[in-house]
């Protein structure tokens, strides 16, 4: 019997500066939902790249004095290898320069003119070059700015070629209420029917004559395809949709019980996911993805990151000090399911002491002590249920890998890392119950003791599971401390699997923040933080 199927896509991230923590922020979750599913034995593929052409680009590229595509080549570069360090496990970095990309997009808009759904006349309304984003007078912020970004927008006049959105509005919104979950959450749905369709969709304009850094249309090359159309297609281009191979296509873009296609998108951009892109796929007569889900951002001080406020910060801040999984573990954690989470130093450093410091790092550290002193080091095979708080440990880590599960199932990584957590923050409760080093005094304890052992032994090496999507290099060094080898999903609440091992002691997992020191240190590195 075939895997089940799962496509997870970040958003092409647009090329126009360097990556800061909110690109990491999307890109480590979904990652983490990667690793989850393969962990739970999906054939999963995981797409992520750059959007490339554009105006803005075309400026930046100009104020430089280099080509457009030496600007973009070298911000790749740089974006590649933050992804390296991430240690994110991509399967395909697509960019909207690559050749069988723009071959691809040429076709599917002579298609779109074929069909009828592409017509040609002129454009005047109000532009912004920042967000590549067309709006009417209606849209617009208050001073004439883009509603999105409260950046200026200008007026732009000139021939261009329009998309019939109208045509489709009402099979989209009809489709929005066959498939509840569609968009997620809930409320990104709402915004778009109430903000959106329910107004009535404009036709969309999908070229541009005013610069010419894009892919030109086949059937009439001063004009160059609008940069969302260019862009959402890179979901299909990279699996070879129009190709000479067209394999990976069929066997991950489909929308069924076995077939899973995700797309993880800022909720800034969810209106081009949730309504241009399910739009341009009914005109191919393409399946629709199974799940956009539009994430919150990582909000500072004075709102959401920006260069302009100087409240932007970059990963290399958390990583070169605090090192890979610290990082990785900040942004699991930092946006709660739907909603913006706010970014402080003081928020950061508490959670690293209380999670990583004190819940995983010196919970391992106690135990491996305490197998050794008592055990020789050697882990007590397991005995069944000893102790009085043996039972309600087992019921209540039982519980929370349940939730773990839910959760990750429905794409709540913040919650699901929390309840690995919660795992360790139990353990811990339960040495301060059973008190190892009483009963370590009392020969006629020496069962409950290795009962003890045993099932903390059990619980971190579960929780390090559980953990293992998201913080990718500190989990084996729990389990080589502990000593097991065999580890899996299936098996991380066997016991069998802690049984007799042999522990070591190892460095400390995560040391301990001096509040002070690093409240510092983040001044000296964001001082408008």
């Amino acid at each position: 019997m075939s895997k089940k199927t799962f496509y997870i896509t970040t958003p092409i991230y647009y090329a126009s500066g360097n990556l800061h923590i909110g690109h990491t922020y999307t890109t480590v979750v979904c990652d983490a939902i990667a690793k989850y599913k393969k962990m739970k034995g999906y054939d999963v593929y995981y797409l992520t790249g750059t959007d490339e052409h554009g105006q803005k680009i075309q400026e930046k590229a100009a104020e430089k004095g280099v080509t457009p595509q030496k600007f973009v080549d070298d911000l790749v570069v740089g974006i590649k290898d933050l992804w390296s360090k991430l240690k994110i496990d991509y399967d395909k970095f697509i960019r909207t320069t690559d050749d069988y990309h723009i071959e691809n997009v040429q076709k599917i808009f002579t298609k779109m003119l074929e069909n009828g759904d592409i017509y040609k006349s002129s454009y005047e309304g109000w532009y912004c070059t920042p967000c590549e984003s067309f709006w009417t007078e209606s849209q617009l912020g208050e001073g004439h700015v883009c509603p999105d970004c409260g950046r200026p927008v200008h007026l732009e006049k000139e021939e261009a070629y329009f998309f019939r959105m109208s045509k489709y509005a009402d099979r989209l919104l009809k489709y929005y209420e066959e498939h509840p979950g569609f968009i997620e959450p809930e409320a990104r749905q709402n915004e778009m029917i109430n903000n959106f369709l329910k107004p009535g969709l404009n036709d969309l304009c999908v070229s541009r004559t005013s610069f010419d850094w894009g892919i030109p249309v086949k059937e009439d090359p001063k004009h160059v395809v609008y940069v969302w159309l260019d862009a959402l297609f890179n979901y299909l281009s990279a699996l070879g949709y129009n190709g000479e191979d067209d394999s990976l296509y069929n066997k991950y873009w489909k929308n069924d019980e076995d077939h899973e296609v995700l797309h993880v998108v800022g909720k800034e951009i969810v209106r081009f996911h949730v309504i241009y892109w399910p739009i341009f796929l009914m005109s191919l007569g393409i399946d629709l993805p199974s799940k956009i889900y539009g994430h919150g951002w990582i909000v500072m001080k004075g709102g959401k990151m920006s260069k302009s406020k100087g409240n932007v910060f970059y990963p290399d801040t958390i990583i070169n000090r605090y090192g890979l999984d610290a990082l990785r573990y900040f942004v699991s954690t930092c946006i709660p399911f739907g909603n913006d989470g706010l970014f402080t130093p003081d928020l950061f450093i508490d959670n690293f002491n209380n999670d990583l410091v004190n819940n995983y790092g010196n919970l391992l550290n106690r135990t491996v002590s305490m197998v050794s002193k008592y055990f020789g080091g050697t882990i007590p095979a397991y005995q069944g249920l000893v102790t009085e708080f043996d039972a309600k440990l087992e019921e209540d880590v039982k519980e929370h890998f349940n939730n773990y599960e839910k959760y990750f199932n429905n794409f709540e990584v913040d919650k699901a890392l929390k309840e690995a957590f919660a795992m360790l923050s139990k353990a811990n409760k339960y040495i301060d119950d059973t008190k190892p080093w009483a009963l370590a005094k009392e020969e006629d304890k020496k069962n409950e003791l290795a009962s003890v052992m045993t099932h903390l032994a059990l619980v971190i090496k579960a929780a390090s599971i559980l953990l293992s999507p998201m913080l990718v290099e500190t989990p084996a060094k729990a389990f080589a401390q502990l000593g097991v080898e065999d580890v899996t999903y299936e098996n991380a609440l066997d016991y069998n699997t802690v049984s007799n091992k042999q522990v070591s002691k190892g460095d400390v997992l995560f040391p301990r923040l001096d509040a002070k020191v690093e409240l510092e240190y983040f001044e000296s590195q964001m001082p408008d933080i």
